[in-house]
Formats: C-alpha cells, sequence, structure tokens
C-alpha cells in the first residue's frame, strides 16, 4: 500500500473495485474484520473506518451479530402504485413473513381522528407488524383503521392474513389512493430493537393515509406510519418527460 495514502482509503478503494468486479456479490458478506486485516497487513481501525465509510456511501450494510453485506443494486418500491410491502417482497423474488407486535381496539387520539375523520368517540384498531424479506427484518409499520369501518378486525390473523385484501374482499372497501411523506429518521430504541439493527441507524419513514370507497363515497379509511431499513430496501419513481 502507498504510505503517502491514508490506508483505510486504499482499502475502501480495493473493496469498491471488488464490488464492481463482483468479487464481492451483492447480498453476500464481504471478509470479516480479522480477515481483511490479515490480507491487506492493516490494523482493525483502518478496517472499520474503511468499512464505516461504504456503509455511509451506500455500498455495504451491517446486519447485527451477522457481518457486514453488499448492498443490491437493484430492486425496490415503485412509490407512485399502491401496493402492500407483502407484494413488493414477492415481486423481488423473496419470501415474506410477518410478525404482529400490537394488535389493540383503543380510543382515536386527536392526530388519528383528524386524519381519518372521526369523532373524539371512535375507536380505532392499532396494528404493528414486522414484515420479513427472508427472514430479515425489512420494516415495522403501525397501522390505524376505523372500527365502525372494520368491525371484528382483531377476529383476523394478520400474521398470515393480506390485510389490503380482508379491507376488499371481506369489507367489500375499494382501495382507491394513497397520499404518502417520506422523510429520514434515526432508529430509536424499540424500533432499531424491532429491524435488528443499532439504534441511531437511519431510516425511511412513510407516513400514510390511504383512501377507499365506502357506500358508494371516497373517505379515508387507514393511516399508517412504515419504518424502512435503508440497507435493505430502495424506492423508485419511473418518470416519462411529456
Amino acid at each position: 500500500m502507498e504510505p503517502r495514502v491514508p490506508k483505510y482509503y486504499l482499502l475502501k478503494n480495493i473493496i469498491i473495485e471488488k464490488i464492481d468486479n463482483e468479487e464481492f456479490t451483492s447480498g453476500q458478506p464481504i471478509p470479516s474484520e480479522r480477515e481483511l486485516m490479515e490480507i491487506y497487513q492493516v490494523s482493525r481501525i483502518t478496517v472499520r473506518k474503511a468499512i464505516d465509510e461504504l456503509v455511509n456511501e451506500g455500498y455495504l450494510y451491517k446486519i447485527q451479530g451477522k457481518g457486514t453485506y453488499v448492498k443490491e443494486e437493484c430492486g425496490g418500491s415503485d412509490l407512485i402504485s399502491i401496493t402492500s410491502c407483502t407484494e413488493d417482497v414477492i415481486r423481488l423474488g423473496m419470501t415474506p413473513s410477518k410478525k404482529i407486535m400490537v394488535f389493540e381496539l383503543k380510543k382515536a387520539d386527536a392526530k388519528r381522528a383528524k386524519v381519518l375523520e372521526l369523532t373524539k368517540d371512535d375507536n380505532v384498531y392499532q396494528l404493528g407488524r414486522i414484515l420479513y424479506a427472508d427472514q430479515e427484518p425489512l420494516n415495522y409499520t403501525v397501522t390505524y383503521l376505523p372500527e365502525k369501518l372494520f368491525p371484528e378486525l382483531d377476529r383476523y390473523s394478520f400474521d398470515h392474513e393480506s390485510l389490503y385484501s380482508t379491507i376488499q374482499e371481506k369489507y367489500g372497501v375499494k382501495i382507491t389512493k394513497a397520499r404518502r411523506t417520506m422523510e429520514a429518521v434515526l432508529a430509536r430504541d424499540d424500533i432499531a430493537e424491532y429491524l435488528d439493527i443499532e439504534e441511531g441507524s437511519p431510516i425511511i419513514l412513510f407516513r400514510c393515509v390511504t383512501s377507499g370507497i365506502v357506500n358508494g363515497k371516497e373517505i379515508p379509511i387507514e393511516y399508517f406510519k412504515c419504518y424502512y431499513r435503508t440497507d435493505k430496501f430502495k424506492f423508485y419513481i419511473d418518470q416519462v418527460r411529456a
């Protein structure tokens, strides 16, 4: 290695070159810290600095207790289409699974009542689920649905059943549109635990109000917050020049 160039910088470029040449392939782990130390005769500090910069620049991602992996170049979710998270995972050729963290009936707070056009006396179902893709946590979603639109919703098992299919097939509600906002946030303690990432890691937070046709009228039917791991998933918008 050139002594006048920082060793971490040289190691970083070596790893990038191996990724570009597909010696380190997408979705696969790179050599461990100890292996990199031995191969390139550098210190642990040098290895960690190179890896940390590559994680920040989007080349790599870490899985706690497992190692460092090459981030996928392709794949993701269309921000224009209304699809369920489960449909996105299947479309990418992975196996989805879910784990329910909370499912309860509660009074609508002021914020939920406002966005769902409810009164202070109305109840909402709160459904919190972790979505896994090939057994790796992908996102955590907290969904609020009006009880008066979906009575006895808690008799369905949404760790196996599709929420959107149930809404449409069992309750006869046609989903029509959704308004989403997206922002970058840092994972707090419970979200970091659910997503199996370090606290303070950058994640993407979606907030969404979904509308549907109920008794011939379009009204808000769902509000959710969804926290996505940025190292495992990407979003895209297809644009067409007029």
